[in-house]
């Protein structure tokens, strides 16, 4: 019986040290992976943070650290710009000054002017995109068939092609609809893009069926179960696709280079290439204070973003 009991023990301490190598390991690995992910977080966050400390350093201090990088000076006869010296990445400022956000916001009326460019031709985009997506997504999930899976299917290609494919369509369209060098010309591909419906319309087939059964035994018709079922529990998405769009949109280049040939209707976004070619300090300025709103987007709607996409993507068919 002693012979057992002892068998017994040895066999749970041998358990119990297995257990604990496996815990060891699997602890290992965990800090390992936070190690090589913090680590990528520091360098992928280093170009903002350089940004932002830059933006607090005077004229002086920047020129002797950057050099002649944003001179654009030509090599005799070959016509392509070179660094005259090397550069200096500082993070920390000798002296914090705040005179390139004073000349950005006070004295460049160029910002200001790009700056309401910029949230005239988003705004519009984000709120009538997620009205259109809203709709068309309601069509899709609630009505299954042939027709609607050909013209889903046909959204999804148009979702995965890049802007360089259709800036020549949206073009050719733009011109013969008379609006090329208005915001129309921007707005309306923007309103009927195919990347909200695409994430609603797989959010809403999660819905369960019973609640839209039950509003209909309400007595409710399809436009009150829209508004009163639908959208409210879509409510994730649509700050996840809200978010998704302003960045996008924020951001863009080539529409508007392309379809905005006036210079005083075109963007932030194009008018920060021009900035470099004056003070760097007023450069580094600038695209702190373009960063902003992506950024208080972003951090104000994180978890709806993570719970949107996270809900929308394992959804099936």
């Amino acid at each position: 019986m002693k012979k057992n009991l002892s068998g017994t023990d040895a066999l749970r301490r041998r358990d119990l040290m297995r257990r604990r190598g496996r815990e060891a390991r699997l602890l290992l690995a965990r800090s390992m992976l936070t190690l090589i992910a913090g680590f990528f977080a520091l360098v992928f966050l280093l170009p903002t943070v350089l940004t932002f400390t830059n933006s607090l350093m005077s004229g002086t201090e920047l020129s002797s650290n950057y050099g002649m990088v944003f001179s654009n000076i030509t090599a005799s006869g070959s016509g392509k710009t070179f660094i005259a010296q090397d550069i200096t990445l500082k993070f920390i400022p000798d002296m914090v000054t705040f005179q390139q956000y004073l000349d950005s916001l006070f004295k460049t009326p160029e910002y200001l002017l790009k700056f309401w460019n910029s949230v005239i031709l988003v705004v519009p985009i984000v709120v009538f995109q997620l009205l259109v997506a809203a709709f068309a997504a309601y069509g899709f999930a609630r009505w299954r068939g042939k027709l609607q899976a050909i013209i889903f299917f046909l959204y999804v290609i148009l979702m995965l092609m890049p802007y360089q494919v259709t800036l020549v369509p949206n073009y050719l369209v733009s011109d013969w609809l008379n609006i090329l060098d208005t915001r129309w010309a921007i707005w309306l591909p923007g309103i009927f893009s195919p990347f909200s419906v695409y994430i609603l319309t797989k959010y809403m087939r999660r819905i369960p069926s019973a609640y839209i059964e039950a509003a209909k035994l309400d007595g409710a018709n399809e436009l009150q179960i829209f508004a009163r079922v639908a959208l409210p529990l879509c409510q994730s998405a649509l700050y996840s696709v809200a978010i998704l769009v302003f960045i996008d949109y924020w951001n863009m280049v080539e529409q508007p280079l392309i379809l905005l040939t006036e210079p005083d209707l075109q963007p932030l976004s194009v008018f920060l290439s021009q900035v470099n070619t004056g003070d760097v300090g007023l450069a580094f300025a600038v695209a702190t204070i373009y960063m902003v709103p992506t950024l208080l987007m972003f951090l104000y709607g994180e978890d709806y973003l993570v719970e949107g996409i996270a809900y929308a993507g394992g959804i099936k068919g």
